[in-house]
């Protein structure tokens, strides 16, 4: 198991890097997993974030790309609900995978399950 070091707190993570403890979730470990990605956290990411948090606690379950697409439409509205703009804010990379898969590590939520 690996760890993420926040405000001198050692956080657990699994082997993909997903927090072992989802309570352990902060803005400020949002913050140190998308550094651990390259990835500057924007207001279109915290945005999402958000999102993406109120989906969990609505559905018990982190969602993948179509699902996540869907209530993105429903509740920012359709320019911003298309997997087109997730790849945008997101895009996919080798370390963590897909927008979906990136935005859940980084908000602190389970790997969605049908997401490879």
């Amino acid at each position: 198991m690996t760890q993420i070091s926040v405000a001198g707190q050692n956080l657990a993570l699994d082997p993909e890097g997903y927090l072992v403890n989802l309570d352990e979730w902060s803005p400020e470990v949002a913050q140190a997993l998308a550094k651990d990605e390259a990835l500057e956290l924007r207001d279109e990411h915290w945005e999402l974030i958000e999102l993406i948090r109120q989906f969990y606690a609505e559905f018990d379950h982190s969602p993948a790309m179509r699902p996540l697409v869907k209530y993105i439409s429903l509740h920012l509205g359709k320019d911003k609900g298309r997997s087109i703009y997730l790849m945008q804010q997101l895009p996919p990379n080798d370390k963590t995978g897909s927008p979906p898969k990136r935005l859940a590590r980084i908000a602190g939520l389970p790997k969605p399950d049908n997401c490879l």
